[in-house]
């Protein structure tokens, strides 16, 4: 087994360590609001919950040449954001609104997909996720290398409002397999649902 100190290794050898090893990854597609008023849509992989009770969840931004991306500058300004999940059927969409873009333009005619108002925030989110959490910011974390340069923000959004398609949520729980979520691997990789395995726990 190979036994590697990470402050030995470049930038581009931890990225494609970690990207390669924290599989599969969830993938938040996130709606914001421009300064403008554009919709901005953009995937994240480093996504997760941190908390239930009061239920949020966590987006890790990861900065261009110190610059901080438009979802992170748009979530810190208008203070909120829309996070829907990616399934099988929209998975080509969400990829057409990772192109980049000037700020002050939408990626939404990218795509095919439909803007909807949301029931307590400003930034609309869009029809064709099987989930929309309207979420709150948190707590914003800006994180820095060891030479001090920022690098990420670490973003944490409060749930506010749940938008569930009524096939994935049944009977007070969601159905993974009818949800059909897609991971991210590493490079242009994705994963669907595999075999799932039932342990009770001892």
């Amino acid at each position: 087994m190979l036994s590697l100190n990470q402050a030995d290794l470049s930038a581009k050898e931890n990225y494609n360590i970690l990207i390669g090893s924290v599989i599969p990854r969830p993938i938040a597609f996130v709606t914001t609001l421009s300064e403008t008023g554009e919709l901005n849509l953009a995937p994240f992989s480093f996504f997760n919950i941190v908390s239930y009770r009061p239920a949020i969840l966590s987006i890790s931004i990861q900065r261009k040449n110190g610059q901080m991306k438009d979802t992170a500058r748009h979530i810190l300004r208008q203070g909120e954001a829309v996070i829907h999940t990616v399934s099988r059927d929209n998975l080509s969409q969400v990829n057409q609104a990772a192109i980049e873009l000037p700020a002050d333009q939408s990626e939404l005619p990218y795509t095919r997909m439909t803007p909807t108002p949301s029931s307590r925030l400003k930034t609309p989110g869009v029809l064709e996720a099987k989930i929309r959490f309207e979420t709150t910011l948190y707590q914003h974390i800006p994180i820095s290398d060891e030479g001090g340069e920022l690098v990420a923000d670490l973003i944490l959004l409060q749930i506010v409002h749940y938008h569930l398609d009524e096939d994935v949520y049944q009977e007070n729980h969601i159905l993974a397999k009818k949800l059909e979520p897609m991971s991210r691997l590493a490079g242009q990789d994705y994963a669907q649902l595999g075999a799932i395995t039932k342990l009770k726990r001892p």
